[in-house]
C-alpha cells in the first residue's frame, strides 16, 4: 500500500485563476506534495487533450501524476501517457440527446478523445473552443453512422439556468436509468455514462493505486465536484465555491481560487 496521500483537484474555478493560470503558490505546494511522496490527480470536465495541456504546462508528467477527464469518463496516467480506464455513452443515447436539444433550441456538443464534435458553428461553440483550447469538427450528419465514441455530452445555454433545468427534467424519464446528468456551471448541463462521475473516478483511481479512500483529499467549487468531495476522506470547497459544495465539504478554504486556495488545502491536509 502506498504511504502517501492523494489530492484530487478540480481545475476551472479551483486550481486555475480567472485568467486560467496557476499561481506560483499553488505550483510550489503541488511540487512539495509530490516531493514528499504524495499523488496529484486533476479532476475535470475537460477533454483529455485540454487537461493534458494544463498538466504538461505545470510539469505534472512525473510518476504520481494522474488525471480524471470528462467528469469521470476517463482515468489517465500523466507519466505513462496512457488511459487507465474509460467509459462511453451509447451512440443511440447521444443521438436522442441531440434530437431533444434541437427541439428545445439548446446548443449541444459531444466529444471524441481529442475534439469537440457538433453539427454547426455557433457562438456557444466559439466560446467553449476558446476556453478549452480544443479543436472541433463539424458533423452535420452526426449520428449512428458517423459517431464511434462519446465520452460525454454537453449542453450550453447562456441566458438562464432554468432552461437547462427544464431540459434535464423533461428528459429524466428515459435518461435517469441510462445516463448521469449534472451541472458543471450555471451555463453547462452535462451527461456522462450511467454511474460515472468525479466521485466514481476517485474511488476507481484509489482502488487502482491501492490508496485507501480515507487518504484521499478532494477540492472543488461546482456542482459536479460534490460527488468527489463526498467520496474522498477529506472534502474541501474553495472560498468561491457554490453553496451546495460548501455544504458537502468538510473544510472551506479561507482563500479563493485566485489566491492559492489549493495550496491552503495541501498545506493543511497533505504536508
Amino acid at each position: 500500500m502506498p504511504d502517501g496521500r492523494i489530492l484530487f483537484t478540480d481545475l476551472d474555478g479551483t486550481l486555475l485563476t480567472d485568467d486560467r493560470m496557476v499561481s506560483e503558490g499553488n505550483r510550489r505546494a503541488i511540487a512539495d506534495a509530490l516531493e514528499r511522496g504524495n499523488y496529484i490527480a486533476a479532476a475535470t470536465g475537460r477533454a483529455v487533450n485540454s487537461a493534458k495541456m494544463i498538466m504538461e504546462e505545470l510539469g505534472l508528467t512525473l510518476p504520481g501524476c494522474y488525471m480524471i477527464a470528462f467528469n469521470g469518463s476517463v482515468l489517465y496516467d500523466c507519466y505513462e501517457k496512457r488511459i487507465l480506464q474509460q467509459e462511453t455513452i451509447p451512440v443511440p443515447d447521444v443521438c436522442r440527446l441531440f434530437e431533444a436539444a434541437h427541439h428545445a433550441g439548446i446548443y449541444i456538443q459531444t466529444y471524441n478523445r481529442n475534439e469537440i464534435l457538433t453539427e454547426r458553428k455557433t457562438k456557444e461553440l466559439d466560446y467553449y473552443a476558446e476556453m478549452s483550447g480544443l479543436t472541433y469538427r463539424l458533423m452535420p450528419d452526426l449520428g449512428h453512422e458517423t459517431l464511434k465514441e462519446a465520452y460525454k455530452v454537453l449542453l450550453i445555454y447562456q441566458n438562464g439556468r432554468e432552461v437547462l433545468e427544464a431540459f434535464q427534467k423533461e428528459n429524466e424519464h428515459w435518461a435517469k436509468e441510462r445516463l448521469n446528468s449534472f451541472f458543471s456551471s450555471s451555463e453547462f448541463l452535462e451527461y456522462t455514462p450511467a454511474g460515472v462521475s468525479k466521485g466514481s473516478a476517485v474511488r476507481n483511481l484509489c482502488q487502482y493505486l491501492g490508496i485507501p479512500l480515507e487518504h484521499a483529499v478532494a477540492v472543488g467549487d461546482e456542482w459536479n465536484d460534490i460527488s468527489m468531495i463526498q467520496a474522498a476522506g477529506i472534502g474541501a470547497a474553495v472560498k468561491n465555491a457554490v453553496d451546495a459544495v460548501k455544504e458537502a465539504a468538510d473544510y472551506v478554504t479561507q482563500r479563493d481560487h485566485n489566491l492559492d486556495a489549493v495550496a491552503e488545502v495541501i498545506d493543511r491536509f497533505l504536508l
